[in-house]
C-alpha cells in the first residue's frame, strides 16, 4: 500500500514538475542543405576519408544549427542523407556507418565519446546540441554485427540502417528510428524486422519521428499520431519532387493539415535531381517554407509554432455522399499522372458544378475562375486504385489541374507554371477512407498559405481568392489496408 501510494506521489510530482515547466510555444528550425557528395559513391574509401567528407557536411550542418540557436530555435531538423550523401552499395556506405546505441543506455557522446566506440560523427552532433542548448535531429548510418544465429543475418555479417538520430539540448541521445520504408536503390540498408515507433518527449510537446518514403505508409507514420497522440513530427527526407501530387511543400504541407499536426521537413538541396522543399507545417497552414531550383545554396527556416495540436474531427464522405451528381454533358476521357490512369472531365466554362467518378470515389468540384483563357486547359479527375510504379500503394484521389497542354492527352503530365486564376473553388469526393491530405499548389511550386480550409463535412474550399494561378486542388487520399490486399493478388502465380 505504501509503495502504491509513493508510485503515485511520484507520477503526480512529474506531471506537475511537467507541466509547470511546458511551454506553449516552441521555435522551430529546418536546414535544407546542399550536401557535399563523394567523388565517388560505388568506389570503397577508407574510414578516414569518410570521415573527411562527413566533416565537411558536419562544418555546414554546424553553421546551420548555431545560426538557429542563435535565433532562439528550440529544434532543428537536418535532411537524410544530408552528412554523406547517397547512392551507395552495402560495401561502399560502410566506412560512413557507425554503431549507435539505444537511447536507453543515457549517453551524452559529447561528455563520453569512446564509450561505445569510435563514434566521431555522435559525438559532433551531440557536442553541437550541447554546446548551443538545441535539440538537434540528423541522420547517419547504424551497423549491428549479426551472426549465423540469426536466420535473418545478411551474408556480410552485419545489418545496416538508415537512421535517424535525435540529441536534446543536454547533448544526450533520446531517440533513434531505422527506416521500415525503403525507397528503390536503398540496397545498402537493411529493413528492420518490425517497423519502430520512436518517440521523445520534450518541455514543448511530444514528438515523433520518421524518414521519406515512411510518410506513404501507415506504419509508423499513422501510428505514431494516432496510437502515440505525437504533437510534432521531424521528418528528415530526400525527396525528388514529382508533380502534379507529390512535390515535397505540397504534400509534406498536406500531411501535416490532414493528420492534425505540426511537421518539420528538412530536404536536402540538389535541383539537378528535382530535390528542394523543407518547410515548418502547422496543422491548419504552412508557417515557412522553401521551394528553390534556380540557386545551389542551402536555406535554413525558423518559425514559431504551437506546443500541443489537436486532430480534425473531417468525415471526408459526408458532404460528397449528401448531394447528386453535377450533370454536364461533358465526355470524360482518360489522363496519366504519375503512371496512374485517371477519370477526366474538362472544364470548359468560366464557372461550373463538375462530377467525375472512377468505381467508387466520385468526385465533386464547384469553381469559378476569373477568365476562360484559351491557352490553358483545366480538368477534374479521379483516381481510385492501387499504384504500382515506385512503391505500392493504394490511392484514392480527387484532383482540380492545369494540363500540360491544351491537348487533353497532357492532362495529369507535370506542369510547373500556370496563369488562369480562380476566384473560389470547393472540391469534395466519396472517399472510403479517413485518411486524405488536402493540397493546393500554385504556379511556380507556391503554397496558398492561409487561402484554404476543410470543413467537417470534408469539402476542401477557397476562403479567399487564391493569391496567384493554380496548378493543382487535390484531396490525396490513402486506403492503407488494401495495400497489401492487392499487392499479393496482383503478382502472378507461380
Amino acid at each position: 500500500m505504501i509503495t502504491s501510494q509513493l508510485l503515485a506521489f511520484v507520477a503526480v510530482s512529474v506531471f506537475c514538475v511537467l507541466k509547470v515547466s511546458s511551454r506553449d510555444t516552441f521555435i522551430a528550425a529546418v536546414y535544407e542543405h546542399a550536401v557535399i557528395l563523394p567523388n565517388a559513391s560505388l568506389i570503397p574509401v577508407s574510414r578516414e576519408e569518410a570521415l573527411a567528407l562527413m566533416n565537411r557536411n558536419l562544418d555546414l550542418l554546424e553553421a546551420a544549427v548555431t545560426s538557429a540557436a542563435n535565433q532562439s530555435a528550440h529544434i532543428i531538423v537536418t535532411p537524410e542523407d544530408g552528412i554523406y550523401g547517397w547512392n551507395f552499395t552495402r560495401e561502399t556506405i560502410y566506412p560512413y556507418l557507425e554503431d549507435i546505441p539505444d537511447p536507453e543506455v543515457n549517453w551524452i557522446p559529447c561528455n563520453d565519446p569512446k564509450r561505445f566506440g569510435y563514434t566521431p560523427v555522435q559525438e559532433r552532433l551531440s557536442c553541437l546540441a550541447k554546446d548551443n542548448s538545441i535539440y538537434v535531429v540528423a541522420n547517419i548510418g547504424d551497423k549491428k554485427p549479426c551472426n549465423a544465429s540469426d536466420p535473418q543475418c545478411p551474408p556480410d555479417g552485419r545489418y545496416q540502417y538508415n537512421t535517424d538520430v535525435v540529441f536534446d539540448s543536454q547533448g544526450k541521445l533520446v531517440a533513434r528510428y531505422h527506416k521500415h520504408n525503403l525507397f528503390m536503390g536503398e540496397n545498402q540498408f537493411n529493413v528492420p524486422k518490425k517497423p519502430e515507433v520512436v518517440t521523445f518527449d520534450t518541455i514543448f510537446g511530444r514528438f515523433g519521428i520518421f524518414t521519406c518514403f515512411d510518410i506513404l505508409f501507415y506504419d509508423p507514420a499513422v501510428t505514431l499520431v494516432k496510437d502515440f497522440h505525437v504533437d510534432t513530427i521531424v521528418f528528415p527526407t530526400a525527396w525528388m519532387n514529382v508533380l502534379p501530387h507529390l512535390s515535397a511543400i505540397q504534400f509534406h504541407s498536406a500531411w501535416a493539415m490532414g493528420m492534425g499536426v505540426n511537421f518539420l521537413a528538412s530536404n536536402l538541396h540538389d535541383p539537378s535531381k528535382r530535390m528542394t522543399g523543407s518547410g515548418i507545417y502547422a496543422p491548419d497552414s504552412p508557417r515557412a517554407f522553401h521551394y528553390d531550383m534556380k540557386t545551389k545554396e542551402g536555406k535554413l527556416l525558423l518559425s514559431q509554432l504551437d506546443s500541443y495540436s489537436h486532430s480534425p474531427v473531417v468525415n471526408w464522405t459526408s458532404y460528397a455522399s449528401s448531394i447528386k451528381a453535377f450533370s454536364t454533358g461533358n465526355q470524360k476521357f482518360k489522363g496519366t499522372a504519375f503512371f496512374d490512369e485517371f477519370t477526366f472531365l474538362e472544364l470548359t466554362r468560366v464557372t461550373g458544378n463538375y462530377t467525375v467518378c472512377q468505381k467508387k470515389l466520385c468526385c465533386h468540384l464547384s469553381y469559378k475562375m476569373s477568365e476562360k483563357r484559351r491557352d490553358e486547359v483545366y480538368a477534374l479527375g479521379a483516381f481510385d486504385g492501387l499504384h504500382i510504379v515506385e512503391g505500392t500503394y493504394y490511392l484514392q484521389i480527387c484532383t482540380l489541374l492545369k494540363c500540360k497542354t491544351t491537348n487533353l492527352n497532357t492532362c495529369g503530365g507535370a506542369v510547373e507554371t500556370a496563369s488562369t486564376r480562380f476566384e473560389m473553388f470547393s472540391l469534395s469526393g466519396t472517399f472510403g477512407t479517413q485518411y486524405v491530405f488536402p493540397e493546393v499548389l500554385l504556379s511556380e511550386s507556391q503554397l496558398a498559405s492561409g487561402e484554404f480550409q476543410v470543413s467537417s463535412d470534408g469539402r476542401l474550399f477557397s476562403v479567399k481568392p487564391p493569391s496567384g494561378p493554380l496548378l493543382t486542388v487535390t484531396l490525396f487520399g490513402r486506403m492503407y489496408e488494401k495495400d497489401q490486399t492487392l499487392k499479393a493478388s496482383s503478382e502472378p502465380r507461380a
